[in-house]
């Protein structure tokens, strides 16, 4: 099972970026697929952002434009650039593998907070 951990959230006024990063204990390329997560609060866990190891990418509409998710095959690591942040985009935010059915079969860490506030 891949194990992640996550990185680089924090405070950040509306419009504002932020990078999250993720590290992964296995190569990201021989995974077929990884992904950002978030969970807000009162809400359920969505997937936000996923690329392929063929390095095809896809959003959720509600992040669409805003967001860019990425990977560097040397560190072992999956970025989330987040722009143009809203108070919306609050949430826990969690990598894991993002396969088409499968979804998520990593274990879930404890990812890290993003908060969009004034």
């Amino acid at each position: 099972q891949v194990q992640l951990v996550e990185s680089g959230g924090g405070l950040v006024q509306p419009g504002g970026s932020l990078r999250l990063s993720c590290v992964a204990s296995d190569s990201i390329f021989s995974i077929r697929a990884m992904g950002w997560y978030r969970q807000a609060p009162g809400k359920q866990r969505e997937l936000v952002a996923r690329i392929t190891s063929g390095g095809i990418t896809n959003y959720a509409d509600s992040v669409k434009g805003r967001f860019t998710i990425s990977r560097d095959k040397t560190k072992n690591t999956v970025y989330l650039q987040m722009n143009s942040l809203k108070p919306e985009d609050t949430a826990v935010y969690y990598c894991n593998t993002a396969h088409e059915k499968a979804g998520a079969l990593g274990a879930w860490g404890q990812g890290t907070l993003v908060t969009v506030s004034s």
